[in-house]
């Protein structure tokens, strides 16, 4: 192989299987520099972060992670929690030598990263359209459940190779196993863990969003001890994806 062939595979990253928790997990890592840890949303893989790890590789190191039971991760043996996946990321994180990193999320990676950065030394957080805060409704588990898993967000701004992972195979063909853990993970409140969060936290959501309505986003950030909020407007759940450019711009600011 030519040294621009190897060039050319470092900058892109290569993907890597490493054991964890008895499961095969898909990660990739490249750049240099402060560590960034990205999160995928549920239903989504490592695909849905490459455009922001790319515009942000020449100044940070970047992994994202194939969340178990995603992209090309192995599924989870067992039904997982919330705090399971958590486990799962302090673990590989540990092994791969990635210390104090900020943690960038979204939707249910932005779950995990909160349970992440409220018992793990980290340097900042990141949280798009990430539920948390969650309250007694009229409707039953079962039927929310369904409503959630039936909502196949529209986008239109998207980069066309990313457009294609929205409502990926993984989302729509969930096994019975996914189908358990999204149950198990979906509804669980984590104020506890968000109010324990000491290291600044970035919140960015969009105005439009249906998924997590911006204004759990505002009581999100009032629970918080060191947190802000950046609004999109005229965005979606995607709204990271949506103004990626100044996305970036804020989070070269801000970390």
């Amino acid at each position: 192989m030519s040294l621009y062939a190897c060039c050319i595979i470092i900058n892109m990253g290569v993907n890597m299987k490493i054991n964890v928790k008895n499961i095969d997990v898909n990660y990739i890592q490249y750049g240099k520099g402060k560590d960034l840890v990205l999160l995928h949303g549920w239903g989504q893989n490592i695909e849905m972060m490459r455009p922001l790890g790319d515009r942000l590789e020449s100044d940070y190191r970047i992994t994202i992670i194939d969340l178990p039971g995603f992209g090309d991760s192995e599924e989870p043996k067992e039904v997982w929690s919330v705090e399971d996946y958590c486990c799962m990321v302090e673990e590989l994180l540990k092994k791969i030598k990635v210390k104090k990193p900020t943690m960038i999320g979204h939707s249910f990676g932005g779950r995990v990263s909160i349970v992440y950065a409220s018992r793990n030394d980290v340097d900042k957080v990141i949280l798009f359209g990430s539920p948390c805060i969650r309250k007694e409704e009229k409707l039953s588990l079962k039927v929310r459940t369904l409503k959630f898993m039936k909502k196949v967000p529209v986008i239109n701004k998207l980069e066309g190779f990313a457009k294609k992972h929205i409502g990926s195979r993984d989302y729509k063909n969930a096994s019975d196993m996914m189908r358990k853990i999204l149950v198990e993970t979906v509804n669980k409140d984590l104020s506890e863990y968000a109010k324990k969060i000491t290291a600044p936290t970035l919140l960015m959501w969009g105005d439009n969003d249906s998924e997590e309505p911006v204004e759990n986003a505002r009581e999100l950030e009032g629970i918080m001890k060191d947190a802000g909020l950046v609004v999109f407007p005229n965005s979606t759940h995607y709204a990271y994806l949506e103004n990626i450019v100044q996305v970036v711009k804020i989070i070269k600011e801000f970390v």
